[in-house]
C-alpha cells in the first residue's frame, strides 16, 4: 500500500519512467497475488458451507481481505494514471526544452554578422539562410503540435497548468523571436545581394571600359587611304559594341538609383560608384568622337596626298608634252597637234576642278 499511496512522481521524464518500471513490477507481483486471494475466498467459502462454528468470523475475516484488496487495486489503478499523467506532462517538458534549444542554436547562426563580402560569398550564405528557414517551417508544425498538447494538458492535468502555461508561453516566445530574427536576417542578406550584385555589374563595366579605351587608342594614324578607311570601320565596330553596352549601363543605373531610393546601408558608396560609371561612360564616348574626328581627318589628308601625287604625275607628263617643239610639217600633222592640244586643254580644265 505504501508503493500506491506514494505521491513521488519524478523530476523529469528520465526518473517518472524508473518510477514507472518499479510500479509495473509491482503490478506484476500484484496480479501474482490475485490467486492467493481468490484461495482465501474459496477456502471460507468451503468453511461457511462446512457450518464452521466459526462462520461469522470467517465472514468478517474475508469482507477485510476482499475490502482490502479492492482499496488495494484502486490505489494501484489511481497511481497507475498519475504515473502516466506524470509522464505525458515530463514528456512535454522534455520536447519543449528540446525544441526551445534547437531554436537557440539556429537563432545563434541567425544572429551572424556576415552578410557576404562579393556577389558569391552573398549567394552562398543566401542558400545557408534558405535552408534555415525550410527547417523552420518544418517545425512550425510542432511548435503548433506543442501548443494544442499544452492546451490538452492543462485541461486533463489541472495540478500542473501553470507550470505547462510557463512552458507554453517560453516556447511562443522563442518561435516569435527566431522568425523574426530570420526575417531580418533574410531583409539584410537581400540587400546585400542588391549591393553586391550592382558593385559587381560595376567593377565589370568600369574594366571592359578601361579596355575599350585601351583598344580605341591602340590603332596608329594611316599613311594611305585604305589604312584609313579600315581605321574608319574598325572605329565604328567599336562605337557598335559600346551601343551594345547601353543596356547595361542603363541597368546598372536603375539598380543603384533603386538602391538610394530604398535608403539601402551602403547608399554613399552607391552614389560614389554611379558618379564614377556616368563619368566613365562619358570619357569613353567623348574619347571615340574624338577619335573619330582624328581618323575623318587622316582620311582626308591621305586623300589628299593621293589626289596631289595624281595631279603632280599628271603634270608631270603633260609637261613634256607641252615641251615638245614639233609644230607639224604639214597641214595634216599641224591639225593633228591641234586637236592632241585642245584635248590637253580639257584634261587640264578637268585637273584645274580637281585642285581648286
Amino acid at each position: 500500500e505504501a508503493i500506491v499511496t506514494s505521491e513521488e512522481l519524478g523530476q523529469d521524464l528520465e526518473h517518472v519512467e524508473v518510477l514507472q518500471k518499479k510500479f509495473e513490477e509491482f503490478q506484476t507481483d500484484l496480479a501474482a497475488h490475485e490467486e492467493r486471494v481468490n484461495e482465501v475466498n474459496q477456502f471460507a467459502g468451503k468453511l461457511i458451507q462446512e457450518l464452521h462454528p466459526e462462520e461469522e468470523l470467517i465472514k468478517s475475516k474475508q469482507d477485510e481481505v476482499n475490502s482490502s484488496w479492492q482499496r488495494l487495486k484502486g490505489l494501484a489503478l489511481q497511481r497507475q494514471g498519475k504515473l502516466f499523467g506524470a509522464a505525458e506532462v515530463q514528456r512535454f517538458n522534455r520536447d519543449v526544452v528540446e525544441t526551445i534549444s534547437w531554436i537557440k542554436e539556429k537563432g545563434q547562426l541567425m544572429a551572424s554578422d556576415d552578410f557576404g563580402r562579393d556577389l558569391a560569398s552573398v549567394q552562398a550564405l543566401l542558400r545557408k539562410h534558405e535552408g534555415l528557414e525550410r527547417d523552420l517551417a518544418a517545425l512550425e508544425d510542432k511548435v503548433k503540435a506543442l501548443c494544442v498538447e499544452a492546451d490538452r494538458l492543462q485541461q486533463s492535468h489541472p495540478i500542473s497548468a501553470s507550470q505547462i502555461q510557463v512552458k507554453r508561453e517560453e516556447l511562443i516566445a522563442s518561435w516569435e523571436q527566431i522568425r523574426t530574427l530570420a526575417a531580418e536576417r533574410h531583409a539584410r542578406l537581400n540587400d546585400s545581394y542588391r549591393l553586391q550584385r550592382f558593385l559587381a555589374d560595376f567593377r565589370d563595366l568600369t574594366s571592359w571600359v578601361t579596355e575599350m579605351k585601351a583598344l580605341i587608342n591602340a590603332d596608329e594614324l594611316a599613311n594611305d587611304v585604305a589604312g584609313a578607311e579600315a581605321l574608319l570601320d574598325r572605329h565604328q565596330e567599336h562605337k557598335g559594341e559600346i551601343d551594345a553596352h547601353e543596356d547595361s549601363f542603363k541597368s546598372a543605373d536603375e539598380s543603384g538609383q533603386a538602391l538610394l531610393a530604398a535608403g539601402h546601408y551602403a547608399s554613399d558608396e552607391v552614389k560614389e560608384k554611379l558618379t564614377i560609371l556616368s563619368d566613365e561612360r562619358s570619357a569613353l564616348l567623348e574619347l571615340w568622337e574624338l577619335r573619330r574626328q582624328q581618323y575623318e581627318q587622316c582620311m582626308d589628308l591621305q586623300l589628299f596626298y593621293r589626289d596631289t601625287e595624281q595631279v603632280d604625275n599628271w603634270m608631270s607628263k603633260q609637261e613634256a608634252f607641252l615641251l615638245n617643239e614639233d609644230l607639224g610639217d604639214s597641214l595634216d600633222s599641224v591639225e593633228a597637234l591641234l586637236k592632241k592640244h585642245e584635248d590637253f586643254e580639257k584634261s587640264l580644265s578637268a585637273q584645274e576642278e580637281k585642285i581648286t
